[in-house]
């Protein structure tokens, strides 16, 4: 799967709430009202995370969970990364 360039990316990242652009990767938070479903949320992007074969740096932080994504294996942001993005916004509902 071939890099975005960086114009592309930031057209991507404008259609998606929350996401911005670290480095090589695409970032977001998510806070929510207890620990306990911080970490379903964690539970549920997993799930999505192995259907799409695409996985997020994850970490917790109580009641805020960080999510990063980025295409290892071609060294930057791909479609799949912002794919997934969309899709792991999806598992808040």
């Amino acid at each position: 799967m071939a890099l975005l360039n960086d114009a592309e990316i930031e057209r991507r990242l404008a259609e998606l709430a929350g996401w911005t652009r670290e480095g090589n990767a695409i970032v977001r938070r998510y806070e929510f009202p207890s620990f306990a479903e911080a970490i379903a949320f964690v539970s549920r992007v997993a799930a999505r995370a192995e259907a799409l074969n695409h996985h997020p740096d994850f970490s917790v932080h109580y009641r805020m969970v960080n999510l990063s994504l980025s295409t290892h294996s071609e060294g930057g942001i791909t479609e799949k990364d912002l794919t997934a993005a969309a899709e792991f916004d999806e598992a808040l509902a």
